[in-house]
């Protein structure tokens, strides 16, 4: 296992680590919703992963783009951050 960590990009490691740490929320508020097994509480447990959701994405291109800022012109780079925005306002109004 140490040698296959070893070989991933510290970058991709840290992307994939906030993609798990997502999923843990995910999975737990399926067991919430369950457990609570009312129809208020799970609206409630679903608007906090409605929080969650974009924070963890935010932070997630947030690694990938400094990871690959050397490689990419400004104007790619600009563009693609037009793009992360435009998909946070669609996501959020």
């Amino acid at each position: 296992m140490k040698e296959l960590l070893n070989h991933l990009d510290p970058t991709v490691l840290n992307m994939a680590g906030l993609r798990l740490l997502s999923a843990t929320f995910e999975l737990t508020a399926v067991f919430l919703m369950l457990y609570f097994n009312s129809i208020q509480k799970a609206v409630v447990v679903n608007a906090s992963l409605a929080f969650v959701g974009p924070v963890i994405f935010i932070f997630t291109m947030a690694l990938g783009l400094m990871g690959i800022a050397g490689d990419l012109s400004f104007s790619k780079l600009a563009l693609i951050g037009i793009g992360v925005g435009l998909i946070l306002i669609g996501v959020l109004k």
